[in-house]
């Protein structure tokens, strides 16, 4: 028996009533600590643990997992338990992993189709949630530009500014964007069920060579907006996008959108990584107007 971590071990056992056997590092959860544990029970389970922060982060991913898994449409992992208070604790069911099969990005493509149109109540969720380590409000909204200006573009702006990592051309320039967004975010579409934080490193294979998402940032949205976050940092081949399309065909222009769309991921990157992300958010910025 190995137990690499005595703390999480016993966190684990107080949550689940059960004896850890065994535990050991794992990879994944960029933001987190993770470890791979064993019960007496039997089961492997996926401890991912947060340093410093409070439960609600580990909640929120656990009612977006349970809120994308409940569509059936890709893999999701089963959430088998989250923490309540201290903290941020999440257990996983544990996805052994594979090499990516024939089918793997068709799945992928047909799946994230099928995922978008289950579609959501509102542009929003009915809990705000995290982006990494930022704070993600969810308050609904009727229109999508609305929601996109005032939840997601406006406050990482001001957050960036606040940390004076926006110059102030840019700042006036974002302005300028915010007042065009009715005109620029394309065709009124019903909300779409979104992962919300699509980057290569969300999706993982499993042993069979099928697609999974982990990590969301849930909401309802346009689901061009999770598309954008594919093309920005890629891994997603171009049989992925050719699935998505023939399943559930996007609007005209949506290609021309693709930059607007990356606005979002771009200014949770200026957040998190700082200035180094300004000049490529200043690019697309300029794009539209």
């Amino acid at each position: 028996m190995t137990i690499h971590d005595e703390g999480l071990a016993a966190r684990v056992e107080s949550l689940l009533g059960q004896p850890v056997v065994e535990s050991s590092t794992a990879h994944g959860g960029d933001i987190g600590v993770s470890a791979r544990v064993r019960l007496a029970d039997g089961r492997g389970c996926f401890a991912k643990r947060y340093p410093d922060a409070p439960a609600a982060m580990a909640q929120a991913e656990a009612a977006g997992l349970d809120w994308l898994r409940e569509v059936r449409a890709l893999r999701i992992p089963e959430v088998v338990a989250v923490s309540q208070d201290g903290e941020a604790l999440l257990l996983l069911e544990w996805i052994d992993e594979g090499r990516p099969a024939a089918r793997h990005d068709e799945e992928l493509g047909r799946g994230l189709a099928a995922l978008h149109a289950a579609g959501a109540p509102a542009f929003g969720f009915g809990a705000d949630g995290y982006i990494a380590t930022l704070p993600q409000s969810n308050r609904e909204r009727e229109r999508w530009c609305d929601f996109y200006r005032a939840e997601r573009l406006a406050p990482l702006a001001d957050r960036a500014a606040g940390r004076d990592l926006l110059p102030s051309g840019l700042r006036t320039d974002l302005g300028r964007l915010f007042d065009a967004l009715p005109d620029l975010c394309g065709p009124d579409e019903a909300p779409a069920r979104l992962h919300g934080d699509l980057w290569a490193g969300n999706r993982i294979t499993d042993s069979s060579g099928a697609p999974c998402l982990i990590d969301p940032a849930v909401y309802g949205g346009h689901r061009e907006i999770d598309l954008a976050m594919m093309r920005l940092f890629g891994g997603f081949g171009g049989r992925v996008f050719d699935a998505y399309e023939d399943a559930f065909p996007l609007a005209p222009g949506a290609r021309d959108r693709v930059g607007l769309y990356q606005l979002y991921p771009l200014l949770v990157h200026v957040n998190l990584f700082g200035a180094g992300y300004v000049g490529q958010l200043a690019e697309a910025v300029r794009r539209y107007l």
